[in-house]
């Protein structure tokens, strides 16, 4: 097509730029790129336009940390959860993949299953999960998957953990899985000798929390067996929170920033929560050596042990008031560097276990299609979060990071066409069905949240408008191999 022309023409936009500002100007899209941001829409062919009247234009959201295929086979939950995310102004996610298994013999088959079912780009993050797998690190390497977790809240006792399941068998896999020093040594190792491969680390220390998990039981088990008395009625948030306490988040941090230096390592703390967390990061990040880096999620930001609802029992768990403002201060002061959802897509049932209490019930609930609204209304309306700020925590942090920049988590020509258009006077109140994921319950049920994603376009093609995610566009996300060629990375 001639420089004039293109595919999609995105008309008197409001465009957020990450590290530069916002610049009103129209968006040339063309072949899945963006091709030219022009001042002037005269004299431009193309074959379908979008005004969106002045509203703000962002860089699609990449979401670093969503599970899914761990409550439904990889075909369907890629399906369901790319939906629910697309819902959200989010363009690519990363998958959490919990394989026991090895890899080189389970991994083709994920790749495969996945092809076809998403409405949006997808990574993947391959957890290290056994001494078999590290020496697998190489070979997924090569396949484009470049960043590897570590679960060190997983020891030797207090660790089953559901695997994802094996395509086209629905059939939970829970296994367990002990996380040694030596194993984070090894993973960490391996990598670093990797160009610019991640280590993700889960910091709670094992020891700590199931030693406090089994004597808090014990505890409850002796009440439960008398009468209870009203004021033996506890908050069970609170009570999840006591049983992981911030102390054996510093003390995992502590250790894997130890051995993080011995090899220069690229550190990833997902799912930071807490000031302490947060503390020892920043102290220890200080100290130099290795590379940290800092990922919080939406509900770390929204909602504290006061929530009080078994809905909300995650891990690390919520924690106080306190930590919440915490945390709000520190996205402010640019100390936090990307938000991800931890995103799992488990059904309510499920989650409040067999016996309706904190002990059996599971940890996780879904988030991918509420993180952008909770945002936009918490940080953007409430406490004047610039767009520019949250673009680069949503998505340019995220891409640089994980090696997808410049192909994604920015607007410039020669980028991926993955936008979001967002209308900040919206007021919507959030229920399980508008998010469109295989989940039956949000934690944000019922909240009137403003400012809303209202237009998806991933790689050019709009794949959500108004809240409606096109049917027919199932199957266009593609595998986002990171490579060191960033311009050619998806197959």
């Amino acid at each position: 097509m001639g420089n004039n022309s293109c595919d999609l023409l995105i008309k008197n936009a409001n465009v957020v730029i990450p590290k530069t500002g916002i610049i009103r100007c129209n968006i040339l899209i063309d072949e899945g790129k963006i091709k030219e941001l022009t001042k002037s829409a005269d004299n431009i062919s193309y074959s379908r336009s979008f005004d969106v009247n002045e509203k703000y234009v962002l860089p699609g959201l990449i979401d670093p940390h969503v599970h899914y295929g761990v409550f439904s086979p990889i075909e369907v939950a890629s399906e369901t959860e790319s939906r629910s995310a697309a819902v959200g102004g989010v363009t690519t996610i990363m998958r959490m993949l919990r394989i026991y298994d090895a890899y080189s013999q389970e991994i083709s088959k994920h790749l495969r299953a996945s092809i076809g079912n998403h409405f949006i780009d997808y990574a993947i993050h391959a957890s290290i999960l056994n001494p078999v797998q590290i020496s697998e690190i190489p070979h997924l390497y090569d396949l484009g998957i470049h960043s590897y977790k570590l679960y060190m809240n997983l020891g030797s006792t207090d660790n089953r953990i559901l695997m994802d399941m094996n395509p086209s068998e629905d059939l939970h896999l829970p296994k367990n899985v002990n996380i040694t020093d030596d194993l984070c040594s090894k993973v960490i190792s391996t990598s670093s000798d990797l160009k610019n491969a991640v280590v993700l680390v889960h910091a709670e220390d094992n020891e700590t929390c199931a030693k406090l998990i089994e004597e808090k039981r014990q505890v409850y088990s002796t009440r439960k067996a008398g009468t209870t008395r009203e004021s033996d009625k506890e908050n069970p948030l609170r009570t999840w929170s006591e049983c992981r306490p911030t102390i054996s988040e510093s003390i995992a941090i502590k250790k894997i920033m130890n051995i993080g230096r011995q090899s220069g390592a690229n550190l990833y703390f997902v799912h930071i929560g807490s000031n302490d967390a947060l503390d020892t990061i920043l102290h220890e990040k200080q100290i130099g050596g290795c590379n940290a880096y800092i990922e919080t999620c939406p509900h770390y930001l929204t909602h504290s042990v006061d929530y009080n609802n078994l809905r909300g029992k995650v891990v690390p768990p919520l924690r106080t008031k306190n930590d919440v403002a915490s945390l709000w201060n520190a996205i402010k002061n640019g100390l936090i560097d990307t938000i991800g959802t931890d995103h799992v897509a488990n059904t309510l049932n499920l989650k409040l276990g067999t016996q309706n209490d904190i002990w059996t019930s599971l940890a996780g609930f879904p988030g991918v299609a509420t993180m952008l609204p909770v945002l936009l209304h918490y940080g953007v309306i409430l406490r004047q979060l610039s767009l520019v700020r949250l673009a680069e925590l949503t998505s340019y942090n995220t891409s640089k990071i994980f090696g997808l920049f410049p192909k994604k988590g920015t607007i410039q020509k020669g980028s991926d066409a993955d936008l979001v258009v967002i209308d900040l006077d919206l007021k919507k109140k959030v229920t399980p069905e508008i998010l469109q994921s295989s989940s039956d319950y949000t934690i944000y049920d019922g909240y009137e949240l403003q400012g809303w994603p209202i237009l998806t376009v991933s790689r050019g093609k709009i794949i959500m408008e108004n809240g409606s995610v096109y049917p027919e566009n199932k199957g266009h996300g593609k595998f986002v191999r990171l490579d060191q060629d960033n311009n050619n990375n998806s197959n």
